[in-house]
């Protein structure tokens, strides 16, 4: 901060000029660049980019109609409907028309980087789907200083974002040897003794959609609620209390419930119910496993995240048009269930790993969060300039 100071103090003491966004870049319409089939596959060569939060949709082996773009020669996909963009220094194809692609003038006197870290600092969220670049975000205005302000700033958030990089990296190493431990340790033979789900569950069931939600009330929990391994409860939807005991009576939760996805994309995906969100409820697209006291309830939940259980909803939902489990094959499930003792050191070892991996207040993801809020904060600063005053 201090060396950017002396060079306001140097270059531009009184302020600085603010310009549109239209004045430095120009936009593209991406219709050639579309890819003809969503056959991807991860041993292809070129991308398939949205400018949504999935970015990279996967990766296709078309060979025409790929836009060029590199380190010397980026460009900026901007979505005209949610005004989510990336940068962009590699070949790329796109999924649809909805957005645009954005590239300096050549007759800019501006760091092009300089000005994608000053479109993060707009606050604007659309509010309808119009195309959002050209009626409203091209007029937004950001600072313009001196050549050397705008590198020297691109410097010192290009910093934080090789950090981010690198701690990404760092979790995803992490992440794949904390399943592979997990796969590891929850490997048996046939001396351990295997029982199905529903042989070790008081109760199997699912919840029901309710014909309309509240702004608040009694929380009510869907797959959107899931923020990995918990329940975020900013993302909860409410219900009224006579709902919630009488029409979905069958499906209140309760503490320890573990919540598994059986329908739609994140079949799968579970969580284990909390005091402080109840009281609670749920829909049909989440089944509810409310397991008896004779076993350890986090080890039955990563056996549940487990690569077997994968495979279990791979051999069980093959052939389905919609990915779907039902609460048959939940019950019969086959869980290896070895001492009590046994489940308790397992989940001591993969409590660590879980830990690491996946807790926000400790681990890569704390370490990650922390990194992005100090970029942020630095990021605001960095951009936020006097206005010269031209009378």
């Amino acid at each position: 901060m201090n060396t950017v100071e002396k060079l306001i103090e140097e270059f531009c003491p009184n302020g600085v000029d603010f310009k549109e966004f239209s004045s430095v870049l120009n936009y593209e319409q991406p219709t050639k660049y579309i890819v003809k089939t969503t056959k991807y596959d991860n041993a292809f060569k070129t991308p398939v980019l949205t400018a949504g939060q999935s970015f990279i949709l996967g990766f296709t082996d078309e060979k025409e109609g790929i836009k060029s773009a590199n380190r010397n020669n980026p460009v900026i996909i901007f979505d005209d409907f949610t005004t989510s963009f990336h940068w962009v220094n590699f070949d790329f194809k796109v999924k649809s028309s909805a957005m645009k692609l954005l590239t300096l003038k050549d007759d800019s006197e501006v760091n092009f980087k300089f000005v994608y870290y000053a479109m993060r600092c707009n606050k604007y969220k659309p509010q309808d789907h119009a195309r959002q670049w050209i009626s409203v975000y091209s007029k937004f205005l950001f600072p313009f200083p001196p050549l050397p302000i705008q590198e020297k700033i691109v410097k010192i958030l290009d910093k934080f974002t090789e950090l981010d990089t690198e701690l990404e990296a760092e979790l995803e190493k992490r992440t794949n040897q904390y399943e592979f431990y997990r796969n590891q340790l929850l490997s048996f033979d046939e001396n351990v003794e295997w029982k199905t789900l529903g042989s070790i569950c008081s109760l199997i069931t699912k919840g029901t959609t309710p014909k309309f939600y509240k702004e608040f009330g009694i929380s009510f929990v869907k797959t959107e609620s899931f923020v990995g391994s918990r329940i975020e409860k900013k993302k909860l939807a409410y219900i009224d209390e006579e709902t919630h005991e009488t029409i979905l009576k069958r499906s209140k939760l309760e503490v320890n419930d573990i919540l598994f996805t059986i329908a739609g994309a994140t079949i799968g995906k579970c969580v284990i119910v909390t005091k402080d969100i109840l009281p609670a409820n749920t829909n049909q697209a989440l089944a509810i496993i409310r397991l008896m006291e004779k076993v350890n309830l986090n080890y039955i939940f990563y056996y549940l995240k487990s690569e077997y259980m994968k495979k279990y909803i791979l051999f069980s939902v093959k052939g389905s048009a919609q990915p779907n489990l039902n609460l048959q094959q939940l019950n019969t499930f086959k869980i290896p269930v070895p001492t009590l003792k046994e489940q308790e050191r397992i989940v001591s070892i993969l409590d660590k790993f879980d830990a690491l991996v996946n807790d926000i207040s400790s681990g890569i993801p704390a370490e990650i969060r922390a990194r992005r809020q100090q970029y942020e904060y630095y990021r605001e600063k960095l951009l936020t300039f006097k206005e010269i005053q031209n009378y």
